[in-house]
C-alpha cells in the first residue's frame, strides 16, 4: 500500500459556523469541487474536508455520538476501484477492523470503511472525478 493521506474529514457539528472559520477566520478559499454539504480545502496536495457529523456518521454507518465515532476520518484516495478493494483486504489482514465494505456510494465514487488496531477511521475511496497526480497527490481545483 502507498503511504500517503489525501483527505482528513471533520465531522462538523455546526456547517456554517465551520465556514465561517476556515473562510473568514483563517481565509482559506474553498475549492470549486465543494458541492452541497462537503466543503473541500485545498491544502497542497492533501485536502481537508468538512462534512456535517451526523451525515459522515451515517455514512460509516456508525453512531454519531459517543466513543464510537470521533468525528474524524482520513482518507487514502485509490486509483481504481480494484485498489479499494486490494487496500481493504490488505488492512484486514493487519487486523484492522472493516467498518463498512466498499460499495458504489451515492455520489458515484467506490469506497469502504475500515478502523485501525486503535480505533482510528480511515476511508478508502476510489473517486472518477479527482485525478491524483504522479506523486499521488489529488488533483483538486481552486
Amino acid at each position: 500500500m502507498r503511504q500517503k493521506l489525501n483527505i482528513i474529514t471533520l465531522g462538523v457539528t455546526n456547517i456554517e459556523r465551520s465556514l465561517n472559520f476556515y473562510e473568514k477566520g483563517l481565509g482559506w478559499k474553498k475549492s470549486s469541487a465543494s458541492q452541497g454539504d462537503i466543503t473541500f480545502f485545498n491544502l497542497g496536495g492533501m485536502v481537508l474536508a468538512i462534512y456535517p457529523r451526523e451525515e459522515l456518521a451515517k455514512d460509516i454507518t456508525i453512531a454519531p455520538h459517543g466513543s464510537g465515532f470521533g468525528g474524524i476520518t482520513l482518507a487514502i484516495n485509490a486509483k481504481s476501484k480494484q485498489e479499494v478493494d486490494d487496500i481493504l483486504a490488505e488492512v484486514k489482514q493487519l487486523n484492522a477492523t472493516i467498518l463498512k465494505p466498499a460499495q458504489t456510494i451515492f455520489w458515484g465514487g467506490y469506497s469502504g470503511y475500515f478502523s485501525d488496531p486503535d480505533g482510528y477511521i480511515f476511508e478508502v475511496a476510489y473517486n472518477p472525478f479527482m485525478d491524483l497526480n504522479q506523486n499521488d497527490d489529488l488533483n483538486m481545483p481552486d
